[in-house]
């Protein structure tokens, strides 16, 4: 059987204000509304003949994923594997490979996918897939090569080689990103293909490649698989264990050594959505070539794309220009330099600013809250709380908080008494109070919430009991 594996873990910060640490790109809704994950995860179910689909990610991300996955498909068996921090793609790929040998044998085939690239003909991608599977099942270790339109220096090249059946080549060569005189020799001889990061592999045979190239890889994945319950939902892998694993990708790690490798080549539409450049290409320009999503006014301006999400945009007088307002950032670059901007995320990340991690809005297993003030003397949230949805009991040193009820009806403990708020009814928590807020019902719960004190981070929570694991 196939299996679709796909990999989740990367921060995407070409794409900051958008893409942030803590709502990555795969989270990202494009021009049709989509987000890339709930692409993804269509596409997968699409083209695997397997019970299940496995998505390899971390914790901070599982809710966020489950939820995106649900909503295209409830019925669908989605596993879960978290790892603890990330450690590239060789370990995340070992991992997988150990829990498909397990419940499903050593001769299942895995399609590794990332989780946050976007291909427009699912059909010519399946007929590419089905070619792939078939020399996967022949012990080959497959990629799937992009077959380029231009001479591209943001992406590494495959070398194909001499054929292999009907529809696969041998792979000659991994190269990196090449400069613009390399890149256009690429494409002009006809023999590169673009590195997508998409594979396919018996279980079996990645593992008895990286048992070869990689041992020391594979030994310290055995050892944390030795301490992980294959059967929970999610699969949490042994944080002690996995933190010991040497960080490397699948190319560097297996590809670039291994014997019998071959590549598909596919014209699918693909692009790994990239840049800010990437994003733009995706929406229908005007007579100026300007493209925008959201409310702007373009005044004598040309070849500029604009994404405003809650504010209108102007701009007058410019030229190839990119300008992304999310709200409580605003990005603008040339189009050009675009990819410089995860410059600015490690500028951010130096001087411990949550701009790099956090938007305004930001997501919890329970729902989600968006900050609406944050002042040095208070700090002023909405709270939206999931049928269902439960917070932690918890207490916070620093701060004291005044909740009213907006809409709906909200279970509330503060200390050992507990009770059923409504509309326009409030609750004081003192510091250090033990707390915890749940929604019984069958509709959101929208909470104000007024935090006052001295200090009021993220990190003045203290969790004492978790329904999410997050204690």
């Amino acid at each position: 059987m196939l299996i679709p594996v796909i990999m989740s873990g990367g921060a995407g910060t070409r794409l900051w204000p958008v893409s942030r640490k803590a709502h990555p790109k795969p989270f990202m809704r494009l021009a049709d509304g989509q987000t890339l994950a709930a692409s993804t995860i269509r596409r997968a179910l699409a083209v695997g003949d397997a019970p299940v689909t496995l998505t390899v990610t971390g914790r901070d991300y599982y809710f966020l994923t489950r939820d995106e996955y649900q909503a295209v498909d409830s019925s669908a068996d989605h596993r879960f594997l978290l790892e603890p921090e990330g450690r590239n793609t060789a370990p995340a790929i070992a991992a997988a490979a150990l829990w498909a040998e397990q419940l499903y044998g050593p001769d299942t085939r895995l399609l590794i996918m990332p989780a946050d690239h976007l291909i427009r003909d699912l059909d010519a991608f399946s007929e590419a897939v089905a070619h792939a599977e078939a020399l996967a099942a022949d012990g080959w270790l497959t990629c799937l090569g992009v077959t380029p339109t231009h001479a591209e220096t943001g992406y590494g090249y495959i070398r194909s080689g001499q054929g292999i059946g009907e529809h696969g080549r041998e792979i000659r060569a991994f190269v990196e990103k090449p400069d613009q005189d390399t890149a256009r020799r690429y494409f002009e001889s006809g023999e590169y293909l673009w590195n997508a990061g998409m594979f396919c592999f018996r279980a079996d045979a990645i593992l008895a490649a990286l048992e070869t190239h990689a041992g020391d890889i594979l030994e310290q994945v055995r050892a944390t698989w030795a301490e992980t319950d294959a059967e929970a939902a999610p699969v949490e892998l042994d944080a002690e264990r996995f933190a010991r694993v040497r960080p490397d990708s699948i190319d560097f790690a297996v590809m670039e050594k291994a014997e019998r490798r071959a590549v598909v080549p596919v014209d699918c539409g693909w692009s790994d959505i990239g840049s800010w450049q990437a994003i733009s290409d995706l929406y229908e320009t005007d007579a100026l070539g300007n493209r925008v999503q959201g409310e702007a006014v373009l005044v004598d301006t040309r070849n500029t794309f604009v994404q405003g999400e809650k504010r209108l945009v102007a701009a007058v007088g410019v030229d190839n220009l990119v300008i992304v307002d999310t709200g409580d950032a605003v990005l603008v670059a040339t189009r050009d330099r675009a990819q410089e901007v995860k410059a600015v995320v490690e500028e951010l990340t130096r001087n411990n600013d949550e701009l790099a991690v956090f938007h305004r809005t930001v997501h919890r297993p329970w729902g989600n809250f968006t900050v609406l003030e944050d002042a040095e003397d208070c700090k002023v949230k909405r709270l939206v709380v999931k049928p269902g949805g439960i917070l932690s009991l918890q207490r916070h040193q620093h701060r004291s908080e005044h909740w009213t009820v907006v809409a709906g009806e909200a279970k509330v403990r503060v200390g050992d008494e507990e009770r059923i708020y409504g509309a326009n009814e409030t609750v004081e928590i003192p510091v250090g109070s033990l707390h915890r807020l749940e929604n019984p019902g069958d509709e959101d719960v929208h909470i104000i919430e007024v935090q006052t004190g001295s200090y009021f981070g993220e990190d003045d929570i203290e969790r004492l009991e978790d329904v999410y694991g997050r204690t």
